[in-house]
């Protein structure tokens, strides 16, 4: 990973401070590789040795260009989920480009269509689109639902409700999905193939959202299980948090897409991008025993 062209060559990574875009930067500065980090917040950017931070929104596009000035490859990821979300892209997308970006890796979803179920990966089908008329090359990232959020859908009496039917889903974990973007933003052998290219990034198997929690209760020891809801119920059981109705049909249709089977996908890229297998649940739980303690015994 240390030829010339990677050694002269400036990664940009965005959400530097988030769970994923922080697992990316410090992958990439244990390579000894040049990165610029782009954060919101200068006060909370990482130091690593052969990196530099730049403060900068993506809807702020001129700060956003400025802080892409010289850098080669980005790291896109994806804004918090919003209603100007896909605009907020596009600006940020653009700055880019003008500010000499040539290759942009988009952190994307799996599965992401102009009508997809999950109606926050509509918005990673618009953004892939604009990226592929940007005239900048580009790598598309596709991860499944993140195996380090599954904790948050168990309330505290061990009950996961949604409608997910029986349809399936292979949780993946951050730090593989972390491992397979450190792989394509560095790795000289697959920089090489994966212009263009998409990944669909999942765990090794695709399980019922019943049998998910059967296992957590098995490896935990604590009671969890499964509440099928309705739609209109998924949806009335969220509204008491008063979020817009936007985001309530997004969290209820993540449950939804599992129920179409758009999220029934047990692909390769882990292990073929970086040469170790995918993170199980018990893989999962075995490094974060501490997961599951706000559910009751």
């Amino acid at each position: 990973m240390g030829d010339d062209h990677m050694t002269n060559h400036t990664i940009g990574v965005t959400g530097a401070t988030g769970a994923v875009g922080g697992r990316v930067a410090a992958r990439i500065a244990r390579l000894g590789l040049a990165q610029r980090l782009i954060v919101r917040d200068i006060n909370r950017a990482p130091e690593f040795p052969g990196s530099s931070a730049s403060m900068a929104a993506y809807e702020d596009t001129r700060s956003f260009e400025r802080a892409c000035r010289g850098v080669d490859t980005l790291f896109l990821v994806s804004a918090t989920e919003s209603e100007k979300r896909v605009e907020t892209h596009v600006g940020a997308v653009d700055a880019a480009v003008a500010a000499g970006v040539s290759r942009i890796v988009y952190l994307s979803f799996l599965n992401a269509g102009p009508a997809s179920t999950f109606t926050f990966a509509r918005t990673h089908f618009f953004t892939e689109a604009h990226i592929r008329m940007s005239g900048a090359e580009f790598t598309f990232l596709r991860p499944g639902l993140y195996l380090d959020l599954l904790p948050t859908w168990t309330d505290g009496r061990g009950v996961v409700r949604g409608p997910a039917g029986d349809g399936r889903v292979a949780w993946v974990s951050r730090d593989d999905v972390a491992d397979v973007a450190t792989a394509v933003l560095t790795d000289p052998a697959v920089t090489a193939v994966s212009g263009g290219a998409a990944y669909d990034i999942t765990g090794p198997e695709a399980l019922t959202l019943g049998a998910t929690v059967d296992k957590l209760s098995s490896l935990t020891g604590r009671t969890i299980r499964y509440v099928p809801e309705t739609w209109e119920e998924a949806l009335e059981s969220r509204r008491w948090t008063g979020a817009p109705e936007w985001a309530v049909e997004g969290w209820a249709s993540s449950y939804a897409a599992i129920a179409t089977g758009e999220l029934d996908v047990v692909a390769p890229t882990v292990p073929k991008l970086t040469g170790h297998p995918a993170q199980s649940i018990e893989g999962f739980l075995r490094r974060h025993p501490s997961a599951l303690s706000h559910v009751a015994v």
